[in-house]
């Protein structure tokens, strides 16, 4: 994969970051690209860092690059099927058994524009990877994040959350049965029904961060803040998995214009690490690519329909938030 120069990490890491010593932080996605960056920083910040991916070689390929990049940091690997509720289930129970505290939980993963397909349990793939169970792994682990000092919950979006309002039936019980795979024609320019899933999954990252604090402040809940970010435009393997599906092509000039992993992991690190966010915050750059600045968040993703239409969704799938009474 072609090198592009790094341009804004140490900046974070030195004006954006603090001492994470004694912090536990759980990530989602970490066996390349965001995560993975996202997860070395936060170590070497000196974080216990729990990398929740599902079981493969490249899971176990990262964690060893991971402890051969950071020798003293500390990683823990948890098994975490996000195409699978039940996964989800047993890595937030084994979370609750192994720690009495979470201070950071890390939305990072995600796919991008796969085919129109079901998972498991009978959702839209791209809805259950990037929406539905981000929402769930939350509501198990919340008991944990009440108990930091200063919990935070950090979700990642893109720049597709831009775009139409949310529509129920893309939480419903429906994959497979949400489109179909669009033209080539269609893929080749970002539109088409295989896109309209994916915008549909970032606009929710959206509106389950504003959701969310929105319903920590109506309970009095302090200590906890939720904070959102995009990567913009970053080379990672989420075009490539994509290209691969025929959602995207990896043809012409559009990919060369990409900043780095490390830039776009920028934002999310501000989001965990940063000693001045506060709940509510949107870091990312400006547009494709540049400094993870702090952003005004759009009104659609604060709307109260998509809100309503989001949490709705997210619970009739999995069951009622779990704010502990």
């Amino acid at each position: 994969m072609t090198q592009i120069p790094t341009r804004h990490l140490a900046t974070v890491l030195d004006q954006h970051t603090q001492d994470m010593t004694g912090k536990v932080v759980a990530i989602t996605g970490t066996t390349s690209g965001t995560g993975y960056v996202c997860a070395r920083e936060l170590a070497r910040l000196g974080a216990h860092v729990l990398l929740l991916n599902r079981e493969s070689a490249r899971a176990t390929d990262a964690l060893a690059r991971l402890k051969a990049e950071v020798p003293t940091g500390r990683f823990e690997a948890v098994v975490c099927d996000l195409q699978d509720f039940a996964s989800v289930r047993r890595a937030a129970e084994h979370i609750r058994d192994t720690h009495a505290v979470l201070d950071v939980l890390c939305h990072n993963a995600g796919v991008m524009a796969l085919p129109d397909q079901a998972t498991g349990d009978g959702y839209d793939v791209q809805l259950q990877t990037n929406s539905i169970s981000p929402f769930l792994l939350t509501s198990a682990l919340f008991p944990l994040l009440r108990k930091s000092a200063e919990g935070r919950v950090v979700n990642h979006t893109s720049m597709a959350r831009r775009g139409p309002p949310h529509e129920a039936k893309y939480f419903e019980k429906r994959g497979g049965d949400l489109g179909g795979d669009g033209t080539a024609a269609e893929n080749a320019s970002f539109s088409g029904p295989r896109w309209a899933r994916y915008h549909q999954s970032k606009l929710a990252n959206c509106t389950f961060t504003y959701g969310l604090k929105a319903e920590l402040e109506a309970r009095g809940i302090t200590n906890i803040k939720v904070m959102i970010a995009h990567p913009g435009l970053a080379l990672t393997s989420l075009a490539t998995t994509t290209a691969e599906t025929g959602g995207m092509s990896l043809e012409g000039d559009f990919m060369s214009n990409a900043q780095s992993a490390e830039d776009g992991a920028l934002g999310i690190l501000r989001g965990c690490a940063d000693p001045a966010a506060a709940s509510g915050d949107f870091f990312g750059p400006e547009g494709w690519t540049g400094f993870p600045g702090k952003l005004p968040p759009e009104p659609e993703l604060m709307d109260a329909e998509n809100v309503r239409i989001n949490w709705a969704g997210c619970e009739a799938a999995v069951g009622p938030f779990n704010f502990g009474g």
